[in-house]
């Protein structure tokens, strides 16, 4: 032993016996260790002495605390961590196997099936961790420990607690955060301030030392490797051993990207690629990766630059352009870390007249409620304003100098100055966030109560229902449900109009709405529409795709056959938005990837990665129930024929549909005993509230009906009472009421009927409180009553926003999503009711907004360990496209 190791087994001799050194790095030293308390071997880190001294022990230990909350089967755990005299250590457990370092040492190469099993295993621990906003910085062979078949990430966030610890003064150790060899070009230059994009880049370069048998870039000095790293890129790893698959060799071009903006958003999405064998490049990128393995194919440190610099440049030169025939230029649009956009709202961002600003919904979290943010096209980055917290669906006045918006809760519109200042209200309640249009004389057109469209002049005055009083009627003489996404047509005499004739997009067309009568004239099927300078409606169906058809403005009729101008354009799956705008100088922005619309059930358990239930199944999921075992799903899916229930056997089984009557058949919810779903439906002209055997062994029953429209519902636990929320169909309030089944006493008693709107209501295992979402505050918010005689007491659970509660089996937890993080409230329910403050239990966006649905789109299993919820996938893959000049493909003929 030498003289620091015996100082050092006298340190820790009440803990640790240290039996013998393991191997030494940069960073520290490893040994062999026996826990003394717990009887068990452990791995013994102690940072090198020059490094402890300075960083300092309080700094490191505090922040080395992040990483020891990590749990997944892909990590190995921190045991402990501490100061033992002038020592810093950290005790991980002791794996018996190697590193992958020694295998790669022993073998040069892997075969490709067992390179991609260790590379999705570290994938996803990298993404668990990632959602937990920690970043590895180390990832290499050196870190990845193989035991019993399994990878495992060692040091997992070490580097971080390094980082945030030691700030300037780690370089006076003369050592550096990560490995040149897999380090992402923008950590090479020094950046700190990394995201999940960095490991991704790591973990390709790893790949590529699995497959090629060495690593992307290599040279005689760590400085000659980091030079490589940020200027060249690295030959296909196909070009050192042509038999890895295609798409492998692609996926691992696109995660070893100069720009991060290039590379895949999250580790499970590189995962994803590593698995699907229709993953390809675009031409382009492949060419480039190509060109890197010829003569003289260096490029300069601009590559490393950011796609933002490449978009100011492509603006600079606009007016030169201008002078030539102008040529349409195609740009992947990034944002700067912080300021992204974020597909929250039904439409979350507008372009303005002029082309020149784009207005769009940024960065949410916990406590930070979406905002609209303004950014030049000709600039960098963006900025927030002030005042518009809690916006959906911006869109611009016909100057550009103002934006209209709309939010959630009480459902107002309001209008900001594009250069910031005063919020005016100009609607205060009742308007849906389902697009907005502002017309050359100052009114604006939105959708409002009882489906319609309204109008009211940008002051605030002139309130009223397009085609006057008479269009109050009811959905069923009026021939639809509801008119969404305005775009008012040249000489502002009509507008373009999603007309829902059912509840799902199959039900949607594209009508011209007469603004004098409220005369609808039905076009073609389709989601969103607007009308362009070019003399074109240009649409989106709901499978994605991008139209354009010749529109005569004068006569309002179509007058040519509808062309496919480019297909994969996001489609909102809860409100059918088509994701695009296009401005009047001809640029095109649309948000990308999620061509085919659709959802998947998504099972999320805390801790560990999400996994999809079946993944041969993708359908439009608007809501779910999960059966009491935890056997089926009972879905509402939309088809040709409207909106139905299926069951689902979980999790590979077969799809079978249960109801046939009606256009409308929606949020179910099982009965007790598993045997029966309640569920709403228009099959008797109105919604109402019924009830079916889940094997369709009998014919629907009409459980519970109202003259206000009953739009969820459900039995109590003890199947003694009804449950069930009242109220959109025609007036402006919804409220939860609650009737027995059986006995002298039938008369409904009202749980919930303020002047705001109530509703996703939720009974506890017990029956005795009543959880559900209320507007009063201004805000949607979770509250919970006694039950059934909810006049006792109110408690507000939720602290910022709050909606779809559900209570875990036991009672004793009660759930609830804001902005699709899941929330968990401790709850003591006896004599009397009290709760906690709300946690995080699933930090990830799986759980989708009910702000438009008002109902839950997720359930809980019956041991409260996991949750199933519908999921589009595509919706966290999108990416923000801009097209200039994209009006001259219209002049372009059709090809054939």
């Amino acid at each position: 032993m030498t003289p620091v190791t015996d100082q050092l087994k006298v340190s820790l001799a009440d803990r640790y016996v240290i039996e013998r050194e393991l191997g030494a790095g940069g960073m520290a030293t490893v040994f062999l260790a026996h826990d003394v308390k717990h009887n068990r071997k452990v791995a013994l880190k102690v940072l090198r002495p020059e490094l402890a001294a300075v960083i300092g022990a309080e700094r490191f230990l505090k922040e080395i605390e992040v990483t020891a909350n990590l749990q997944h089967p892909h990590i190995l755990p921190l045991f402990d961590s501490g100061e033992a005299g002038s020592f810093l250590y950290y005790v991980m457990p002791h794996i018996e196997g190697q590193t992958l370092r020694d295998k790669l040492a022993q073998e040069k190469q892997l075969g490709v099936e067992e390179a991609i099993e260790i590379t999705r295993s570290v994938a996803s621990a990298l993404d668990y961790a990632h959602r937990q906003g920690v970043i590895h910085r180390d990832i290499k062979p050196e870190n990845i420990l193989l035991h019993d078949g399994q990878a495992l990430v060692a040091d997992f966030g070490i580097a971080l607690a390094l980082s945030h610890a030691g700030g300037n003064r780690l370089t006076e150790t003369g050592l550096s955060i990560g490995t040149p060899h897999y380090m992402s070009p923008e950590q090479a230059m020094g950046d700190r301030e990394l995201d999940a994009r960095s490991d991704v880049y790591s973990l390709g370069a790893m790949l590529y030392e699995m497959l090629a048998g060495d690593p992307p870039y290599t040279g005689s000095t760590a400085q000659a490797i980091v030079a490589k790293v940020i200027t060249e890129k690295a030959p296909p790893v196909t070009q050192h051993r042509d038999t890895v698959p295609a798409h492998v060799a692609a996926a691992i071009t696109k995660a070893l990207s100069k720009l991060p903006a290039d590379r895949f958003k999250t580790a499970a999405d590189f995962a994803d690629a590593l698995g699907n064998v229709r993953f390809a490049l675009p031409a382009t990128a492949m060419d480039a990766a190509g060109q890197a393995a010829r003569p003289g194919g260096r490029r300069s440190a601009v590559v490393a630059l950011s796609a933002l610099t490449v978009l100011s440049a492509l603006f600079a030169a606009w007016g030169w352009l201008r002078s030539s025939p102008a040529p349409i230029v195609r740009v992947q649009m990034g944002f700067a870390e912080g300021q992204e956009l974020q597909a929250i709202s039904t439409q979350p961002f507008a372009i303005s007249p002029d082309g020149g600003t784009l207005a769009y919904l940024g960065p949410t979290g916990p406590q930070q409620p979406p905002q609209i943010w303004v950014r030049r096209l000709d600039q960098l980055e963006g900025r927030p304003l002030p005042g518009t917290e809690g916006a959906l669906s911006p869109f611009f006045s016909p100057d550009g100098q103002n934006i209209g918006f709309f939010t959630g809760a009480p459902g107002s519109l309001r209008t900001v100055a594009t250069g910031g200042g005063p919020v005016r209200t100009i609607v205060s309640d009742s308007v849906s966030p389902y697009g907005g249009t502002w017309a050359p004389d100052g009114t604006i057109y939105f959708s409002g109560p009882q489906g319609l469209l309204w109008s009211v002049s940008s002051g605030g005055s002139g309130l009223r229902p397009i085609g006057g009083a008479d269009s109050a009627q009811s959905t069923a003489v009026r021939g639809y449900n509801e008119l969404d996404f305005p775009s008012v047509l040249p000489g502002a005499r009509a507008a373009l109009v999603a007309a829902w004739t059912t509840g799902s997009a199959t039900g949607v067309s594209m009508s011209v709405l007469d603004l004098a009568t409220g005369q609808l004239t039905s076009l073609f099927p389709g989601v969103q529409a607007q009308y362009v300078s070019s003399g074109h409606i240009v649409y989106v169906t709901p499978a994605g795709e991008l139209m354009a058809v010749p529109f005569d403005a004068d006569k309002l009729a179509v007058s040519g056959e509808p062309r496919l101008m480019l297909d994969g354009v996001a489609v909102d799956g809860a409100s059918g938005a088509g994701r695009f705008a296009v401005a009047e100088n001809g640029t095109l922005f649309y948000l990308g990837g999620a061509a085919a619309a659709g959802t998947q059930a998504l099972w999320v358990t805390p801790g560990t990665a999400p996994r999809v239930a079946d993944s041969t199944w993708t359908a439009n999921i608007s809501s779910l129930a999960l059966s009491p075992d935890g056997s089926r799903l009972a879905v509402s899916l939309g088809d040709a024929t409207g909106e139905h229930l299926w069951i689902k056997q979980l999790d590979a089984g077969p799809l079978t549909r249960l109801t046939f009557e009606g256009t409308q058949n929606y949020r179910p919810a099982w009965t007790p005993d598993g045997r029966s779903v309640t569920f709403v439906s228009d099959r008797s002209g109105t919604n109402q509230l019924w009830v079916q055997r889940a094997d369709g062994s009998a014919a629907a029953q009409l459980l519970r009906e109202d003259p206000r429209q009953i739009d969820e519902g459900f039995y109590s636990p003890d199947g003694q009472w009804v449950v069930y929320r009242t109220g959109s169909g025609g007036t402006r309030t919804r409220n939860i009421n609650a009737v027995r089944v059986s006995g002298s006493d039938t008369t409904p008693i009202v749980l919930a009927d303020s002047p705001f709107d109530e509703d996703s209501p939720a009974l506890s295992p017990d029956g005795k409180w009543l959880a559900y979402v209320s507007e009063e505050s201004g805000r949607r918010q979770v509250y919970v009553r006694p039950f059934p005689d909810a006049r006792r007491a109110k408690w507000q659970i939720s602290i910022e926003r709050g909606e779809a509660p559900r209570w875990a089996p036991n009672g004793r937890r009660l759930y609830f999503n804001q902005s699709g993080v899941l929330y968990a409230v401790d709850v003591t329910a006896g004599a009397t009711f009290t709760y906690g403050t709300p946690q995080i239990v699933v930090p990830g966006q799986y759980f989708v907004s009910s702000n438009a649905s008002r109902h839950a789109t997720y359930d809980v299993t019956a041991d409260g360990r996991r949750f199933i919820t519908a999921f589009n996938p595509a919706s966290a893959k999108s990416s923000a496209i801009l097209v200039l000049n994209w009006l001259e493909e219209l002049k372009r003929p059709a090809e054939r």
